[in-house]
């Protein structure tokens, strides 16, 4: 009789555990599910289709505690170049072309106005690259041309896609780079190579003339 009684005992003891862990393995296996279901939440990108989208999508080119602030112009949904948006600080953002594939925003200290300026006029006129570069060179030389201060930077922020999250404004696999002017500069008088030595390592690019800049490219977020 007490052997009966110690074998139903440990059966039930042994059932018991069985159950205790298919309800842990069940656990673990809703747990993991869940834990899939999150990580396969897709973000939701839509068409730049309205100037309020644009100025939006443009403003991430600008350092996020400067956005509030900044000047926005460039190209609206209709083509004209306008002044998108009115701003009171240091950066002023040039929107991305709605016209043109792809998407590409700059931010830019506003010392460098003139040269941008100057450059978007020579533009207009039918001036090519070279000749922009060669009138912009000869101007800053002789003092006409104001090059801004020195060390302004210019934030780009730039990618394939054209379509943006209307919740957080982040364009489609869009990426930075950075440069920093120092007009003359050259690679003795910064220390910095002439070519990247890695992919994101600064160096100077158009050394010794009126366009002379440190490159940065970060490394992309995949």
């Amino acid at each position: 009789m007490k052997r009966f009684l110690l074998v139903l005992v440990l059966t039930g003891t042994l059932l018991s555990c069985k159950n205790t862990s298919e309800n842990k393995k069940d656990g673990e296996d809703s747990a993991t599910v869940e834990s899939n279901t999150v990580d396969k939440v897709e973000t939701h990108y839509v068409p730049i289709d309205s100037d309020e989208a644009l100025i939006a999508a443009s403003l991430m080119a600008a350092p996020e505690e400067s956005r509030d602030g900044c000047k926005v112009i460039g190209y609206n949904m209709a083509g004209d170049f306008v002044t998108l948006r009115e701003g009171d600080n240091e950066f002023i953002v040039l929107a991305d072309n709605p016209k043109q594939s792809g998407f590409n925003a700059a931010s830019y200290h506003k010392s460098l106005e003139p040269f941008m300026a100057r450059g978007r006029e020579l533009r207009a006129e039918g001036k090519t690259g070279p000749e922009i570069f060669d009138i912009r060179e000869e101007e800053a030389k002789s003092g006409k041309l104001d090059m801004g201060q020195f060390g302004a930077t210019l934030h780009i922020y730039y990618g394939e896609s054209n379509q943006y999250n209307p919740e957080t404004h982040e364009v489609e696999g869009a990426h930075y780079r950075y440069v920093v002017y120092l007009p003359f500069a050259t690679a003795e008088s910064t220390g910095l190579p002439e070519k990247p030595l890695g992919s994101n390592h600064p160096w100077i690019m158009d050394p010794g003339t009126h366009k002379a800049h440190i490159m940065i490219s970060p490394l992309r977020k995949e």
